[in-house]
């Protein structure tokens, strides 16, 4: 791994105790007007309960794809102490524990001990040893591995966009669903439940499924396309907004409106909703993604919708009929 092992900072027991007993309580149902209360008064009192919730969060939603004990436990244990102490356990590990480097390589919970990652809401760019520029979007995690050989970086989950600095050796970028040998290139990749995004912007990239027995599909300057672990589609022109993101903008052109609430969604904490009455309504625009409370309220100046807040961390879309 990269020599500058880069960990979240630490999260105290307990408040990781305190971040779990909220997450199990959750998860037995609905919590009462009066309980919702104390747990959002529990999260406004500390940055540091903040950070904890967001990464039990991540953890709960990661254990689903895992197949491990420890994510059995997490998920299926019958008695709510057994839940409670192996998500304990999951944050605690994912948060910066002194044994998470040992455990890195034992466990798979990878996108919790990445080299480097970046919270929901937040953008980050990370300058590498040969020079080369990774800028993490909303809720992203990537791996580095540099040696004599080669160069490799593995986007774990979300979205990066890379700037490849010239070096002898060459750079692979790993997905879930495929490899990527850049050229001299600039682009941006998007990691998803089934397919990979990859928007270039200058160079050249070469794009080979991992499922994929043909050969390699090269995107060029100015294309896009999206690939699956066994295909790829039909390459074509970059979109007006890919990569806008990176200027913390969000850009929509004739978008529906619910396909724009799901990316707007990507940028802040809890659900955001949108009612299946106006979920087909177009938008089109440029908004701050660091600003999302003020996109939600310049929509209805715009579209015949409402914004219903039930709590700051639950918000619903619906129409104003």
């Amino acid at each position: 791994m990269n020599g500058t092992f880069n960990n979240p900072p630490d999260i105290a027991p307990q408040v990781a105790e305190q971040a779990v007993s909220w997450l199990v309580e959750m998860q037995g149902g609905a919590l009462s007007p009066r309980r919702q209360q104390a747990w959002e008064h529990w999260l406004d009192a500390h940055s540091e309960h903040q950070r904890a919730w967001d990464h039990i969060q991540r953890v709960n939603q990661r254990l689903r794809g895992l197949h491990s004990p420890l994510a059995h436990a997490a998920l299926n244990a019958p008695k709510s102490s057994t839940r409670r102490q192996a998500l304990k356990l999951l944050l605690l590990v994912g948060a910066g524990s002194a044994v998470t480097y040992g455990l890195r390589q034992q466990l798979p919970i990878t996108p919790l001990l990445a080299d480097y990652s970046s919270p929901v809401g937040q953008r980050r760019t990370v300058k590498l040893h040969d020079g080369s520029q990774i800028q993490l979007n909303t809720a992203s995690a990537v791996d580095v591995t540099f040696d004599a050989q080669q160069r490799l970086i593995r986007l774990l989950e979300g979205e990066m966009q890379l700037t490849v600095a010239d070096d002898p050796r060459p750079l692979h970028v790993v997905t879930a669903h495929g490899l990527l040998q850049p050229q001299g290139a600039r682009f941006n990749v998007r990691q998803l439940r089934d397919h990979t995004q990859l928007a270039v912007f200058a160079g050249q990239v070469k794009l080979s499924p991992v499922a994929h027995s043909g050969g390699a599909l090269v995107v060029e300057a100015r294309q896009q396309v999206s690939f699956t672990a066994k295909a790829w589609n039909a390459t074509h022109a970059l979109d007006a907004g890919s990569g806008a993101w990176v200027d913390g903008m969000l850009v929509a052109a004739h978008m529906r409106l619910g396909d724009f609430l799901a990316e707007l969604g990507r940028y802040r904490r809890g659900q955001l909703n949108c009612d299946p009455k106006v979920a087909n309504l177009l938008i089109s625009g440029t908004y701050p993604i660091d600003d999302t409370e003020r996109v939600l309220d310049v929509l209805p100046l715009s579209l015949p919708v409402r914004v219903r807040r039930f709590t700051r961390y639950w918000v619903t879309v619906e129409s104003n009929v």
